[in-house]
């Protein structure tokens, strides 16, 4: 039997007390370990302190947080929200101290989280990371790689998990809402098949989830020549190989094809090619750090 959630009283905006960086960081812990037990041992805590703070932390919103049960605990609509902006809040106190040090000792340190697509990870970020600690050698960058789907490295910087994402735009909705960034580049889609082969538009279709987003759907839908895809892979590395082998082709967008192999060519689709758009993202709070700043100048400066 599943225990019934407690109902946390109504508490109006101007009246809610202030929640402390403790409460925040056990909230993130139980949203992140799915449970009381498991998080208080990665807190160091007894489960029945970390119990006690979530209770007082639905108090002082006037929310439940996570639905109690036999399987650990879940977040609630509300405490997902909730999560994600403790995420947020913990970063900018960290981000401030952080900051503090750097100005008494004319510096820019401290951890820099950004998620990325592969092909970004593989061949946008690593020249710009370069220059960047470089200039700045106490920045340490942390690149999780993320697949862009769904929410894709936009929702890890919406939920507190990363600074700044590299992403991928629509045209329609270049920055997701409540997030701010630009575009770094459009970069075009190419047919890319084995060397030499007489007819490639005739074999047979390899793609990868990630690869045709609103941005080219339009495009590829029109195209009659294009089959339903035979192999469908986890991403473009496995595109290119099978590529290479002469297994297939592939439509791509040119930093997917960044050092492909000498046994896939690369055809141009002429004027009315679809593209997709490249850009950062951040949240307006973390913006204005000047670990994320001196970023954006370099990845600026590296499409230039």
């Amino acid at each position: 039997m599943t225990a019934a959630a407690p109902t946390a009283p109504a508490v109006t905006a101007a009246a809610a007390p202030d929640l402390a960086p403790h409460e925040l960081r056990i909230l993130v812990a139980v949203d992140r370990e799915r449970g009381f037990s498991a998080a208080a041992r990665v807190l160091g805590l007894t489960q029945s302190a970390v119990s006690h703070s979530i209770r007082g932390t639905e108090r002082k919103i006037g929310a439940v947080l996570f639905e109690r049960g036999r399987k650990g605990a879940t977040p609630t609509a509300a405490g997902a929200a909730a999560a994600a902006r403790a995420r947020r809040v913990l970063r900018l106190l960290d981000t401030l101290a952080a900051e503090a040090r750097g100005a008494e000792r004319d510096t820019i340190a401290g951890p820099l989280r950004i998620a990325a697509f592969r092909s970004a990870a593989l061949h946008l970020l690593p020249p710009v990371l370069e220059r960047l600690t470089a200039r700045h050698p106490g920045i340490e960058p942390e690149v999780r790689v993320v697949r862009e789907l769904g929410a894709g490295t936009a929702g890890e910087v919406a939920e507190g998990r990363a600074d700044l994402g590299i992403a991928t735009m629509g045209a329609a909705s270049p920055v997701p809402a409540g997030l701010i960034g630009g575009v770094l580049v459009e970069e075009p889609y190419s047919l890319v098949h084995p060397v030499g082969h007489p007819a490639p538009r005739s074999l047979p279709l390899v793609d990868w989830h990630e690869n045709c987003g609103s941005y080219t759907r339009q495009w590829w839908a029109g195209q009659d020549w294009i089959p339903k895809a035979t192999v469908l892979t986890e991403d473009d590395g496995a595109v290119l190989s099978l590529v290479s082998r002469g297994l297939g082709m592939a439509i791509m967008p040119a930093l997917s094809l960044n050092e492909a192999p000498d046994t896939v060519e690369i055809t141009d689709l002429g004027p009315e090619r679809p593209t997709r758009s490249v850009g950062y993202v951040t949240t307006p709070e973390l913006a204005s750090s000047v670990s994320v700043r001196a970023l954006i100048r370099e990845l600026r400066a590296a499409r230039q």
